[in-house]
């Protein structure tokens, strides 16, 4: 099921089996028959470290979501609530145990906090009068969640949001605690480079955390070479943009969930001949999206406009396959042909998908609001125009299109231009608020606070110079065939990636004075090693760098570092890690107060 977890150059199969034989020895301590009752956010990220049926083994027989009032009635000894540490839900979870029914042989309750305990939410269930009903009071430490060969996440969502408007610093503490629980897996990581106040912040608690533990030396031969470590307020332009490659894209128009992503259902309907399409299907289809897919995993860096040509190619591989059946006339030739059929089935079902996926996103990006949209966004990166009221934007709040994009494209003009005239700034305000309604005030001020909308200081317009000197826009970007990681947003080349590319070589010190126009410190930390873990690197062997995104990472983005990987004279292979894979509408969402009275 996770094998495709297992085939990059670090095997992260290990850190999904751990938390799994964590998630084992749990369920055993609770004898006997068991519910789980389930915080909903939590549903997504578990999914991706245990499937049913290993719940099932350890006697788990029936699953509910937690919500106000009763619990479902279930003929189950153990009653476990599987929470993060919210307090607002140990309010729900005094209501269930209140309402249990007295007739009932008493059941055993168990809480489970992921991915911490928290004495405020004990204290709450103790004040709620049901703290002594619980047997067991646990947490399981679910940090960093594997989503693919290259790919980590922590999906803790509020991260950006709570660092940069409520100052809460929670999110960089599991950060540094999920590194250590790395670092105890694959060994200590002798290396870290970091730039961004919050950067800072964990390489200091892990280094803390480290001298704490001195007495344990991790004897394991490290796995990664360097720790990279990214604010995202350093690069708040790419999360902004609209992202162009084919994973990107499904993301931006339909959101990409825990690795899985739903689609409208007509163009998935089987149609057989002669039959009219009276009963379309109306539920969404579920598709999974991994490298496990052996198409999937070839065609999701791409950019869109590249995609089609690959797919074009790819029929033609498979019917030439299946055409080979005319050719077998043997009985072993005919064996191995019904042997391979399962695979080529499988290859032509997930053909059938991404053809369909691809038409759904052509009708969006051949339309003529898409591309005016981009024009816009291209014209910022490029600098034309960044100082006044945009027409474009002046149009589309006018037509009152949703909210969300007009906030990404003033942002994006405010970023490029290191915030706005006030005059301007206070022309976009008053419009959105008149146009969407006043409630929005307290989003505007949220998007202040984390630097994204604000008022130009006097300081000079920096971003012409970081853009020029780190080649950020590079005209004619090759999308079929690319050569520059620009191709991921066709002509803008991300600038937390570029950092990373710098860094591998020729080094930070080359930019030293680019650096010091971004926001926080940079900085360079080594960690010793015990004796004789020192790697004797063979030669032409790459090093792995693990590159960490405090407050999110883009699958653009993330495209961009596999492409740097698969870069023959790189000599460098990432793996990403990330607080939370974001798009620009999630990202900008995650600022908004109240963002589900937004018009649609």
């Amino acid at each position: 099921m996770a094998a495709h977890l297992s085939y990059g150059r670090v095997n992260l199969n290990i850190l999904r089996e751990a938390a799994r034989k964590e998630l084992r020895e749990f369920l055993d301590k609770c004898a006997g028959s068991k519910a789980i009752v389930w915080d909903e956010y939590l549903t997504g990220p578990f999914g991706l470290i245990a499937q049913y049926s290993l719940l099932k083994e350890h006697e788990v027989e029936k699953m509910f979501t937690l919500k106000s009032g009763r619990l479902p009635s279930a003929d189950v000894k153990n009653i476990i609530f599987f929470v993060r540490p919210r307090l607002e839900l140990m309010d729900i979870i005094a209501q269930n145990i209140f309402s249990e029914d007295k007739l009932h042989p008493a059941r055993d309750f168990h809480i489970l906090f992921v991915p911490r305990r928290s004495m405020l939410c004990e204290q709450r269930l103790k004040e709620q009068g049901v703290l002594g009903s619980f047997v067991n009071i646990d947490e399981y430490i679910l940090d960093l969640i594997p989503f693919d060969g290259d790919l980590l996440s922590m999906e803790y969502e509020s991260a950006f949001r709570e660092c940069y408007l409520e100052n809460d610093q929670t999110s960089l503490y599991h950060t540094a605690k999920g590194l250590m629980t790395l670092q105890a897996l694959y060994g200590t990581i002798p290396q870290i480079f970091g730039k961004g106040d919050c950067a800072r912040h964990v390489a200091n608690m892990m280094l803390r955390m480290k001298r704490e533990f001195a007495g344990t030396q991790n004897q394991i031969l490290p796995v990664f070479d360097t720790l990279l470590l990214l604010d995202r307020n350093v690069d708040l332009l790419t999360p902004l943009a609209t992202q162009l490659t084919y994973e990107g894209l499904i993301d931006e128009i339909y959101g990409i969930n825990n690795g899985y992503v739903r689609l409208p259902p007509e163009k998935f309907a089987q149609k057989k001949q002669g039959e009219g399409s009276k009963d379309l299907p109306t539920e969404p289809k579920k598709l999974q999206l991994n490298s496990a897919e052996e198409l999937y995993a070839e065609i999701r860096d791409k950019n869109f406009n590249a995609v089609g040509a690959a797919l074009s190619k790819k029929a033609k591989i498979i019917s030439a396959a299946f055409e080979e059946r005319h050719n077998a006339k043997t009985v072993g030739e005919i064996k191995q042909f019904v042997s391979q059929l399962p695979h080529m089935q499988a290859a032509r079902s997930s053909l059938a998908n991404h053809t369909s996926v691809a038409e759904l996103i052509k009708d969006i990006t051949t339309s003529e609001a898409f591309f005016d949209n981009l024009t816009v966004e291209q014209e910022f990166m490029t600098g034309v125009d960044t100082d006044k009221v945009n027409t474009y934007i002046e149009d589309c709040i006018a037509q009152k299109d949703p909210l969300i994009k007009i906030l990404r494209l003033v942002s994006m003009q405010s970023v490029c231009n290191n915030g706005l005239k006030p005059k301007v700034l206070d022309y976009y305000k008053r419009e959105i608020l008149q146009t969407y309604g006043y409630e929005h005030i307290l989003t505007l001020n949220n998007l202040e606070k984390a630097g994204l909308l604000k008022p130009q200081a006097g300081s000079r317009n920096n971003y012409p110079t970081i853009r020029k000197t780190l080649k950020l826009w590079m005209e004619d970007a090759n999308e079929q065939n690319p050569n520059d990681i620009s191709y991921v947003y066709s002509g803008y080349a991300p600038l937390s990636i570029r950092l990373t590319q710098v860094l591998a070589r020729p080094g930070w010190r080359s930019i030293e004075e680019v650096l010091k126009m971004l926001p926080g410190p940079h900085f360079e930390e080594r960690q010793q090693l015990p004796s004789g873990l020192h790697k004797k690197r063979q030669q032409g062997e790459n090093r792995t760098t693990l590159v960490f995104f405090l407050g999110g990472v883009t699958y653009a983005e993330i495209a961009a570092l596999r492409f740097l990987s698969q870069m023959e004279d790189s000599g460098m292979e990432y793996i990403i890690a990330t607080t939370k894979l974001i798009n620009g509408t999630t990202w900008v969402k995650s600022l908004m107060d109240r963002p589900e009275s937004q018009i649609p």
